[in-house]
Formats: C-alpha cells, sequence, structure tokens
C-alpha cells in the first residue's frame, strides 16, 4: 500500500491538524462542493452526505488515494447551527444554546480510489452548555473570537470553560475529525497505524 496516497479532502486547519497527530504522510485539497443543507434535510443527515460528497469528490480527481471527508453540523432541536462568522452571530448562537445540550454530528468518510470502495461513520458528541450570562458571552469572544466553529465555541480551548459536560465516543470528534474511527478505518484498508 505504500504507493497510494493519503487525501485529507477538506480546507480546515483544525482537520489538518488532528490528522498530522497520526504521523502520516498526506496533502490537503479542498473541494468545490455546496454545503449548504437541503430543504428538510435534519442536521445529521447532511453531516453524513457532506463527507460522503467530499471524499468522492477526492476519489475522483486522485487516482490510488484514499480520500478522507468529514463535516460537522451542530444540531439544536432539530435545527443546524453554522459557522457563525461574525461577533453578533456568535453571540446570537451562544444565547441560543445556553443552559441547553447541543448534539454534534461529524460524518466521516474514507473513499478509496482505486479499489472503488467508501467506508462511513457518524459519531455525534453531546455538549451541555451551562447558563451563560450576557457578560460571560462578551468575554469569551472578546479573548476566542470562534467565528469560524459551529456552535462558536472551541472545546479545545477557552471554550471549554463555556460547559457544563461533554459527552461522546471520541474526543476529537467535536473539534472536526474522529480519530479514532479513521484508524480504523485505514487500518481496515491495509494502512498500518501506528
Amino acid at each position: 500500500m505504500k504507493d497510494f496516497l493519503l487525501v485529507l479532502a477538506s480546507g480546515s486547519r483544525y482537520r489538518r491538524e488532528l490528522l498530522e497527530r497520526l504521523g502520516l504522510p498526506f496533502q490537503t485539497w479542498s473541494p468545490d462542493i455546496d454545503e449548504s443543507a437541503h430543504p428538510g434535510e435534519a442536521p445529521i443527515d447532511t453531516a453524513r452526505r457532506l463527507s460522503r460528497a467530499k471524499a468522492e469528490a477526492g476519489a475522483a480527481r486522485f487516482a490510488n488515494a484514499w480520500v478522507i471527508g468529514s463535516d460537522q453540523v451542530a444540531d439544536l432541536g432539530g435545527q443546524a447551527i453554522g459557522k457563525p462568522g461574525t461577533h453578533d452571530k456568535a453571540r446570537e448562537q451562544l444565547r441560543s444554546m445556553r443552559g441547553k445540550t447541543v448534539l454534534f454530528h461529524t460524518g466521516l468518510c474514507v473513499a478509496n480510489a482505486a479499489r472503488v470502495r467508501v467506508v462511513e461513520s457518524l459519531v455525534t458528541t453531546e455538549v451541555a452548555f451551562r447558563q451563560l450570562s450576557d457578560t460571560e458571552i462578551e468575554r469569551y469572544l472578546d479573548r476566542e473570537p470562534a467565528f469560524d466553529c459551529a456552535g462558536a465555541a472551541k472545546s479545545e480551548a477557552l471554550g471549554i470553560s463555556l460547559l457544563e459536560r461533554l459527552s461522546g465516543d471520541d474526543p476529537t470528534a467535536l473539534v472536526g475529525l474522529p480519530l479514532i474511527a479513521l484508524c480504523g478505518m485505514l487500518r481496515a484498508e491495509g494502512l498500518e497505524i501506528p
């Protein structure tokens, strides 16, 4: 399997940093796909569909590659919560989530271009937010403007202070790439990890 290339189909620096933990050579490539939810699509289904679409787009582009696609959708009572992009939207998101449990669905797909094979997984993390005051929200956003993270909070940094508890099978899933599931998928494809 030495002639195979490992490709991360993502422009996310968070996913890139997570994959670097495995010490495997890989390259990144950003697929040009519409990441909008389909009308009436549940957040969990959006995460699955987008992770597969990214992996399959990469598999079509790279021969002899394992292509990793991943996507995360935050789910508050069945409503998707995206990346806020601005301070005002981040404030609104955090206000809407205070005192509530949000589900972070992280889809994962590995497409093996040469074998025309696709394997998929979905990891959901339950995140209970504290009953945050407006002052706490503003202090957080002033110190850590997490505008590029769904739900406006980085659990791997100061955002952990906003939470009451986390529950899930893989702590890296919440950051955007479930490494436990990914290692199992890559081993099943014949890659030696560790």
